[in-house]
């Protein structure tokens, strides 16, 4: 499938009825067995990457973002998310050069923050505006309808303002971008509220809500469900209880929770 495909099948994800789930590969190898398990599109995780490299979320360079991009676009034929953190500039003009550079990678899709992991602050309204004004142009220059997904950090960050975050994303949504994301949205009703204020598909990160269905989700209005970092964690949680048995009690009995061999070389192909 090529890029323009994938960007193509991307954007009918969007569309159809319903939600859908686009988990968070954090390697190739895990990105290839979820796609052969049946997902239809996947999200790369900025953390889950980053913890790859041994390092903490936010301190990923700009050409390891790009070359990551590149190695899961490359190994896997279903369309992919970039979770492109804060398009690696608080400049609209040079975070919007950078989205051309993440859409070479052969992503169908990425997601820009308005929050500065250097300074660590929101950014302003009207910046956070041009930021996407900027990077919606950029798309639209390329031909393909590749999916520009624009957050609203403020609830994640410790700024409890809905209206705020709603504000945001309406002006987000007006300035070009084809999804919106507030993560840290934690009831039904709050997701109701936003996505009443809103035309285009909105993602939601799954992780703040306890039991909740892909059906509830998209009753209360989500179109893309994403979980973030989770699936890394839950893959890491196995490792650190298998090494401390073997260090503090000399025993394996994890080996009875492994996956098959057989299983995982046939997703992989």
């Amino acid at each position: 499938m090529t890029q323009q495909q994938k960007c193509e099948e991307f954007e009918k994800l969007h569309q159809q009825d319903g939600a859908f789930v686009i988990p968070n590969p954090w390697d190739v190898g895990s990105a290839k067995l979820l796609e052969g398990l049946g997902f239809k599109a996947l999200a790369t995780t900025s953390a889950g990457f980053a913890v790859t490299l041994g390092r903490s979320d936010g301190e990923v360079s700009l050409a390891e973002k790009l070359d990551h991009c590149t190695q899961l676009a490359t190994a896997t034929s279903i369309p992919i998310n970039a979770d492109f953190e804060t398009a690696f500039s608080d400049s609209p003009e040079e975070g919007a050069q950078n989205i051309l550079q993440i859409i070479e990678t052969g992503m169908a899709g990425a997601s820009i923050e308005d929050f500065s992991r250097d300074d660590k602050h929101i950014y302003d309204f009207n910046l956070a505006v041009e930021k996407v004004q900027a990077a919606a142009e950029a798309v639209r220059s390329v031909g393909m309808p590749f999916q520009l997904t624009a957050r609203a950090e403020n609830l994640l960050r410790g700024v409890n303002d809905l209206d705020d975050t709603i504000k945001r994303l309406k002006a987000y949504e007006a300035a070009g971008a084809n999804v919106l994301y507030a993560p840290g949205l934690t009831t039904l009703d709050q997701l109701r509220q936003v996505t009443q204020e809103l035309e285009k598909p909105f993602n939601v990160l799954n992780v703040f809500y306890q039991g909740v269905s892909v059906d509830e989700f998209a009753e209360a209005g989500a179109k893309r469900i994403s979980v973030g970092s989770a699936l890394n964690l839950a893959a890491l949680n196995p490792l650190i209880t298998a090494g401390k048995e073997m260090l503090e009690q000399g025993t394996f009995s994890w080996t009875g929770q492994m996956a098959s061999g057989r299983t995982v070389a046939k997703l992989l192909s």
